[in-house]
C-alpha cells in the first residue's frame, strides 16, 4: 500500500500520533513511517493482513481488496470520496453484500412511548369506577378526573426483503384509582402483524390497529384480520376482520360497557389526489352493533377531502352516511331524535414534531354525528355513542427532542336527548424513544 494513500485513510479516520492497541503484524516494526496509522486501522477493523501476521505491505493490491478497505472505512464514518468514485463500481458489487450484513445486524428494532395523562370530565356523562364481573358499570359512583401512564414497546423484526413483523405491549398505571381492579396494570399483547407484499399488493395481517380512513370518526381501535393496499396514484384499501367486541377492554376514556362493541367488520377505501386536493371514498359494513336489536348492522359510506390552504395550514372534511333504521334502535320513544348521517370538519396549523424541539401546532375539529356512524371513536374525550355534535380545540408542543406535550378539550352534547352534555379537558405529555 502506498505511503500516501496509507496516511490519508488514517488521517480520514482521525489518526493522531497517540497510542493504540499493539500492532498485531510482525512485519511492521515500531520504528516503522507507518506504524500508528496501521496500528488504528488494524483497531479499527479497517485493515486485516493475510491472516498469518503480516501486513505484506510490499505486495500489490488488487482494486476489489482496495474496495473492501474503502468500504470498511466508509462504514467507519471517514470521508474517503475520492476513493469511493476511483472504485465506484467494486464498491457497488460490494455493497449488496455490505447492505445484506447491515441488514441482518439490524433484524430487530425497539421503540417506544411512554404517555402520562390527567383528564378532568364535567357534564352528565362522568367515568364510573364500580367493575362487577369484568364489566365496567356506568350507573355507579362517578367519577370526575382520571390519571393515567401508559407504556408501548414495539417490537419490530424483519423477516426477509419483503416481510416484517410487529408486536407491541402495553403497560398502563390508573394512579386516580378510576380503574380498580381491573387488571389494567398487566402488561397486554396489544398487537401482533405482519406487514409484506405479494405481488403489486401490500399486505397487513394479523392482530392490528385499525384506525378508519376518516381519521377514526367511526372506528380507531384494535382488529384481528387481513387488510390488502394496491396501486400509488389511485390507491384501493380493503380488509375483512374481526373487530374487537369484548366491552371490557373496550373501555375508551368513559365510553364504556358496550360502546364500541361490533362483531366483524368489512371495509375499503379509494384515494386519489384532484388536483390540490387529497380525496377519498370509503365504505364500512361492521356486523352486530351495541346499543341496538341483536343482529343488527350497520353499513357506513363516507367521502372526505382535504387541502392546504394556506402555509401551514390544513382543512379536511369528511361526510358519513349509515343505513341504519330508527326503528332498530332499543329505546323507541326515543327514535325518532336519531339521525342516520353526519360531518366532521377539521382546521390544523401547523404540527409539533417529537424529533425537532420548538415546533408546535394548533387544531379544532367540529363534529355533527347521527347514530350509526360511531362504532368506536378516536377521540379522548367522553362522547355519546348514539350519536353527537360539539367541538374540540387543542395545541400541542415540542417541549425537548422526543418530547410532546399536548392539551385538548372536548365539548359536546347528545343528539337524542339535548339535556345530556360532556366536556373533558385532556392534558397528555409523550416521550418517544
Amino acid at each position: 500500500m502506498k505511503k500516501s494513500l496509507v496516511l490519508a485513510m488514517a488521517m480520514a479516520l482521525g489518526v493522531t500520533a497517540s497510542a493504540y492497541a499493539a500492532n498485531p503484524f510482525s512485519d511492521v516494526p515500531a520504528g516503522h513511517w507507518a506504524y500508528d496509522s496501521i496500528s488504528k486501522l488494524a483497531a479499527a477493523g479497517v485493515i486485516e493482513g493475510y491472516g498469518d501476521t503480516t501486513f505484506g505491505g510490499d505486495k500489490l493490491m488488487t482494486r476489489y481488496e482496495m474496495a473492501q478497505i474503502v468500504a470498511k472505512a466508509m462504514a467507519k464514518g471517514a470521508n474517503v470520496d475520492k476513493l469511493a468514485a476511483e472504485f465506484a463500481d467494486e464498491l457497488d458489487n460490494l455493497g449488496v453484500r455490505v447492505a445484506n450484513l447491515e441488514k441482518k445486524a439490524d433484524n430487530v428494532k425497539i421503540t417506544g412511548t411512554i404517555k402520562a395523562v390527567y383528564a378532568s370530565y364535567d357534564g352528565t356523562k362522568l367515568y364510573s369506577d364500580k367493575v362487577l364481573g369484568g364489566i365496567i358499570e356506568g350507573t355507579k359512583k362517578n367519577r370526575n378526573h382520571m390519571g393515567r401512564i401508559r407504556s408501548d414497546i414495539t417490537v419490530k423484526g424483519t423477516v426477509n426483503e419483503d416481510w416484517s413483523y410487529t408486536a407491541l405491549l402495553r403497560q398502563e398505571n390508573y394512579f386516580t384509582g378510576t380503574l380498580e381492579n381491573t387488571g389494567e396494570e398487566g402488561v397486554q399483547f396489544q398487537r401482533a402483524y405482519v406487514n409484506g407484499k405479494l405481488g403489486g399488493m401490500a399486505v397487513q395481517a394479523g392482530r392490528y390497529n385499525f384506525c378508519d380512513f376518516t381519521g377514526g370518526n367511526i372506528y380507531n381501535n384494535r382488529v384481528d384480520g387481513v387488510q390488502v393496499a394496491y396501486g400509488k396514484d389511485i390507491k384501493l384499501t380493503a380488509g375483512i376482520a374481526k373487530a374487537n367486541s369484548d366491552p371490557a377492554v373496550n373501555f375508551i376514556n368513559g365510553n364504556f360497557a358496550d360502546y364500541g362493541k361490533a362483531d366483524d367488520v368489512v371495509y375499503a377505501n379509494v384515494a386519489t389526489k384532484l388536483g390540490v386536493v387529497n380525496a377519498n371514498v370509503g365504505y364500512y359494513a361492521f356486523k352486530d352493533i351495541a346499543g341496538y336489536e341483536e343482529g343488527t348492522d350497520s353499513k357506513i359510506w363516507t367521502v372526505g377531502a382535504s387541502l392546504n390552504v394556506a402555509k401551514d395550514l390544513k382543512l379536511s372534511a369528511t361526510y358519513l352516511k349509515s343505513d341504519l333504521d330508527k326503528a332498530t334502535v332499543e329505546d323507541k320513544a326515543k327514535a325518532t331524535s336519531y339521525d342516520d348521517d353526519g360531518y366532521v370538519i377539521d382546521l390544523s396549523y401547523k404540527g409539533a414534531k417529537a424529533a425537532t424541539p420548538g415546533t408546535w401546532g394548533v387544531y379544532a375539529r367540529y363534529y355533527d354525528q347521527g347514530n350509526g356512524t360511531v362504532i368506536a371513536h378516536e377521540m379522548d374525550g367522553n362522547y355519546f355513542a348514539d350519536g353527537f355534535k360539539g367541538y374540540r380545540v387543542g395545541a400541542a408542543y415540542a417541549v425537548a427532542k422526543n418530547i410532546v406535550a399536548s392539551v385538548d378539550y372536548y365539548d359536546l352534547e347528545s343528539k337524542v336527548d339535548d339535556s345530556k352534555d360532556a366536556q373533558t379537558l385532556w392534558t397528555q405529555v409523550a416521550l418517544s424513544f
